[in-house]
């Protein structure tokens, strides 16, 4: 059994899709159906940066996925391969949710590409810059992690602090777990974190506390436009993030999304129970982050990164 997977934020870098692009008319039909739909020269941004403005979370959400969707539609159309055929289930990281679903036809390109804009905008807006923080502890569990961050409230509250937030926001794999909240408590737990086990601890530069409850505005944001959205039922389950289980009707998939905003993101788990369902083969489009992490996840299984021509030429002789 196989899983199609997709990379989540992070994953962006200035050049991505244009060999794609330059190789293939089904890539470009892609990108220029993004570009369409958002009514902005993405793919340009893509192409030639500068890396600021990619990186920008309005930017980067829609780009991870066109990325990873042209990826998939040249080996379905220039490989003759069907999702539907070769894999029995899809799941993404955070954004890549999305890219997932879109994979799967429960949304259309368009949709999901003005749903990644509306939602890295309500994201940056939910949170004044400065205010929030997130920070990798790395040779950390989530376990381990979750008592880091109940430190920096609790010594924050004993010198007389206000309650912050400060919560388990990425569960990626054994040895790395992502937290995020006030920044005064995400510095406190990168200061704990050493002596409470944790091997390094380091912040990340991103705008926002993204997966933490003080992204409710962008749940609020989510929740209304998702209303409106039109959801298909998926052409295969989709591992959601928030509850780390197969889901395919609409209605769960609406409410997972918005509940994602907010909630942790259980990727290792996710992975377990994809094992547990039977998948042996995942399968990476348009990334090289969530192979690593699958690796350290479910050492048996066997984890493969597509992203060049190269590799989907590969990868057609292994489905």
């Amino acid at each position: 059994m196989r899983a199609f997977i997709f990379p989540g934020q992070g994953s962006q870098a200035v050049g991505m899709g244009k060999a794609l692009a330059d190789a293939s008319p089904v890539a470009r039909e892609v990108f220029g159906e993004v570009d369409e739909a958002l009514g902005q020269h993405l793919f340009r941004l893509m192409v030639e940066g500068p890396a600021d403005d990619l990186t920008l979370t309005e930017n980067a959400q829609p780009a991870i996925m066109a990325n990873a969707i042209a990826t998939l539609r040249v080996l379905e159309r220039e490989g003759g391969v069907s999702l539907a055929d070769k894999a029995d289930y899809v799941a993404g990281h955070s954004l890549g949710e999305y890219s997932a679903l879109c994979a799967a036809q429960a949304f259309d390109l368009s949709t999901t590409a003005r749903l990644l804009k509306l939602r890295g905008q309500a994201m940056q807006a939910a949170v004044p810059v400065g205010e929030g923080a997130m920070a990798a502890l790395l040779g950390a569990d989530r376990d381990k992690a979750e008592v880091i961050a109940g430190a920096a409230v609790d010594a924050i509250l004993a010198e007389g602090g206000e309650q912050l937030v400060c919560t388990v926001a990425n569960d990626n794999d054994p040895s790395q777990v992502v937290i995020s909240g006030h920044r005064a408590a995400i510095e406190r737990a990168v200061a704990l974190a050493k002596d409470l086990g944790a091997k390094r601890a380091v912040l990340l530069p991103v705008s926002a506390p993204f997966h933490c409850p003080l992204m409710q505005p962008a749940a609020d944001a989510m929740d209304a436009a998702l209303a409106d959205a039109r959801i298909g039922a998926p052409l295969v389950p989709v591992f959601a993030n928030v509850d780390a289980a197969a889901i395919a009707d609409p209605g769960a998939i609406r409410a997972s999304l918005v509940a994602q905003v907010t909630g942790m993101v259980r990727w290792r788990e996710s992975v377990l129970a994809m094992v547990e369902a039977g998948v042996t083969q995942f399968v990476e489009f348009g990334g090289k982050v969530l192979t690593p992490m699958v690796k350290r996840i479910a050492p048996d299984a066997d984890a493969i990164s597509v992203v060049t021509m190269d590799d989907i030429e590969d990868l057609l002789k292994k489905v």
